[in-house]
């Protein structure tokens, strides 16, 4: 009997997420065990875009410490050395061939991707692929491709994406005031998500607040990628919605056990 496996939208933040005990952290370890092991994870974050889509194609992925030099020496020291799976990357890109997708060996695991798996997976024991955010794309066309990746979560492969709903670094820098548009933002994609209505966040660049609280598009897009590998009437499970300035930490998964 196969597995479904659920699709999972998880704001990424800091990487010091990957080594401090924080809220985040918890709540990814947490949310892993509510539903079995998948048998592979395809993994979409915010930290690899490319002209046209990839979908990474190494068996044996590097780690790729892609932060600025402020971060402590121990970040940078982490390996996470979970295998590839080049048999499930040509299938994926067989799904993805309306999209024109293409085999990538020059990518690894981005801190988008490795800070939230290793605290879901530890062992580093369950294979990852990663597919890139194509550039200069509508919310339209990730949402339809997320669509194309939707069947594989009937072979028990987690669809993870990781982003921030917000996420502007001025405004957290700037100030240690949560400002009002921070939730109010995240509110608005939240109950979007609730009701069943992708389109209102498909349409998010019209929101008010959107300016302020989306104003990058990389963090914002893997939000298209849980909602468009939704079952249709697959209640959504909110978790981790917590704040900082200029960020929400908010995360959403699709089928998880009731």
């Amino acid at each position: 009997m196969s597995t479904t496996a659920p699709a999972l939208f998880v704001g990424h933040g800091s990487p010091m997420n990957a080594i401090e005990d924080t809220p985040a952290a918890r709540g990814w370890a947490e949310i892993a065990r509510r539903f079995p092991k998948p048998r592979a994870v395809i993994a979409i974050s915010a930290h690899w875009t490319t002209a046209g889509v990839r979908v990474m194609s190494d068996a044996h992925p590097r780690t790729i410490h892609d932060f600025g030099r402020g971060f402590p020496q121990a970040l940078f020291e982490i390996q996470y050395p979970a295998p590839g799976d080049p048999t499930l990357a040509r299938q994926i890109v067989e799904k993805l061939a309306d999209f024109g997708a293409q085999l990538d060996a020059s990518w690894g695991f981005d801190h988008g991707a490795w800070s939230v798996l290793r605290r879901m997976y530890p062992d580093a024991d369950v294979p990852i692929v990663q597919v890139s955010l194509a550039v200069d794309q509508s919310p339209q066309f990730h949402f339809a491709l997320a669509r194309a990746l939707a069947p594989l979560r009937d072979e028990n492969v987690l669809v993870l994406a990781a982003g921030n709903i917000v996420h502007n670094l001025s405004a957290f820098f700037r100030t240690k005031t949560l400002e009002p548009w921070v939730q109010r933002f995240d509110r608005f994609v939240t109950d979007a998500a609730e009701r069943g209505d992708p389109a209102a966040i498909l349409r998010y660049a019209s929101h008010p607040d959107a300016a302020e609280a989306a104003p990058d598009w990389d963090h914002f897009f893997p939000v298209f990628y849980a909602l468009g590998a939704r079952r249709r009437e697959e209640p959504v499970s909110i978790f981790n919605q917590h704040y900082e300035p200029g960020i929400s930490m908010t995360a959403f998964a699709y089928g998880l056990p009731q």
